[in-house]
């Protein structure tokens, strides 16, 4: 301000000095008003400087200006610069908010205060179906045509999600979506979609397997109730009585099976992988097996053409107890299921340094749309010839544990009328030859628990 005055006194001085030097007194008064006509010009002249600069696109090119007009354009420019860097850095943490939400697992669908679509990440467009530019202020009850969800939309409790099948679900290859939402600015909704499909399978399979397990041990325990009543109420005769305690053993047996066989598998979940020090020469698991298979078909009263021929000179590293029940699962499951006069092969060879247990048998077979469900859990392609042998559903299930956590793999091949082929890859890593597997002056380790289902 004090050099503006100092501007505007030079110039009404310096007029009024050079009127009075020109004419006097007359000068003088001209030469005021001339002077105060300059400064105005001169001001004027740096105010329309100053307006063309502000107006400007780019405001980083300050023009010359002096004294107050200066310092006004300098603190402008300051400010503009501040403000810009703020709007940069706005800019970059928005970019990199909108970055998060589009890698984010869930979706999000940002609707306005109608329910239109304003944005949404390329999840939720995988997961709703929707194109991110053509379903742009679409109504999203119109796109997403589900009655419980159109509830849900208009409904005013809004704290609990929905469960929704997803666009494109079939009953072969069922999808489930959890959909919620939530208010956010001025009316405006927040849409966020997870795919719930694996938890909706594993409440399924959890809900079938209590219901199989409670199933599988109450028939045996309804027998024995009425056995023992049946024993409690009447005077039977010796042999009769025998009889009864025989049937009631064997029922008994069969629920210390099925608890044997679930404890089994719990372990197997929730143990580490076995560790690769310990080496069992593949003969031990080989004569067991034999062993095994024999007594199971005499016990069954079976005549089997049973067949062993010498395995190759392996050795196998891991668990050997849970190797044995692998091996010895599927060598008793083809004893069980073949007639009698049938054959039941176990063969052990290498291939590409692998080790393939394959075990065939000439049973009635298994139909294709059985085959990727074999493994699961108390599941029977027949039920009541299952029961008939004495298996608990149980010991597929086990193998498949088994041979993962040995970094193996089960291959089933079957067809019904002629039999079926069940075979265990172990990895190279867990196979070597005997004489390399087994140290010096020492033996490896035997195979003592089997655990067959």
């Amino acid at each position: 301000m004090a050099t503006r005055l100092i501007v505007f006194l030079l110039c009404v001085g310096g007029g009024a000095a050079l009127g009075w030097w020109a004419d006097t007194e007359a000068g003088a008064a001209f030469g005021v008003g001339a002077g105060a006509v300059a400064w105005i010009v001169i001001d004027t002249t740096q105010a329309l400087r100053t307006l063309r600069w502000l107006r400007a696109p780019d405001v980083r090119d300050v023009p010359r200006l002096m004294g107050l007009w200066a310092e006004a354009a300098d603190r402008i420019r300051r400010a503009l610069a501040v403000r810009e860097r703020q709007a940069r850095d706005a800019e970059l943490r928005l970019e990199d908010f909108l970055d998060a939400i589009r890698a984010s697992p869930n979706g999000v669908v940002l609707l306005d205060a109608q329910g239109r679509i304003e944005w949404c990440n390329l999840t939720a467009s995988e997961h709703l179906g929707l194109d991110p530019e053509r379903d742009l202020q679409q109504h999203i009850v119109n796109l997403l045509r589900d009655p419980d969800f159109t509830a849900f939309f208009h409904g005013r409790n809004r704290t609990q999600d929905v469960v929704v099948p997803a666009p494109g679900s079939t009953s072969a290859r069922p999808r489930k979506l959890s959909l919620n939402l939530h208010s956010y600015g001025e009316g405006r909704l927040l849409l966020l979609s997870r795919d719930v499909t694996s938890v909706e399978q594993a409440e399924v399979m959890r809900r079938d397997f209590v219901a199989n397990v409670s199933h599988e041990i109450r028939t045996p325990l309804t027998v024995l109730a009425g056995f023992v009543e049946t024993l409690q109420s009447l005077d039977l005769p010796k042999d009769e009585r025998s009889r009864y305690l025989q049937m009631m053993a064997q029922q008994a047996q069969r629920m210390q099976t099925l608890v044997s066989d679930l404890l089994t598998l719990s372990r197997l979940e929730g143990s580490p992988p076995p560790s690769s020090g310990e080496w069992t020469p593949a003969a031990t698991f080989f004569g067991q097996c034999e062993q095994e298979a024999r007594a199971l078909a005499a016990a069954l009263g079976k005549k089997l053409d049973l067949r062993f021929p010498p395995p190759a000179p392996l050795a196998f590293a891991g668990a050997a107890s849970e190797l044995q029940s692998a091996f010895s699962n599927l060598v008793s499951n083809a004893v069980r299921y073949t007639p009698s006069g049938g054959v039941v092969e176990v063969q052990l060879r290498e291939e590409g340094g692998r080790a393939l247990w394959s075990v065939r048998d000439t049973g009635p077979g298994i139909a294709p749309e059985h085959l990727p469900r074999l493994t699961e859990r108390f599941y029977r392609v027949d039920r009541s010839r299952s029961r008939e042998t004495g298996g608990t559903g149980l010991g597929l299930a086990i193998v498949k544990h088994v041979v993962q956590r040995h970094g193996g793999e089960l291959r089933i091949e079957s067809s019904l009328g002629v039999g079926s082929i069940f075979t265990i890859c172990l990895s190279a890593a867990r196979v070597r030859p005997l004489d390399a597997a087994t140290p010096a002056g020492g033996a490896a380790r035997p195979a003592t628990e089997s655990a067959a289902g």
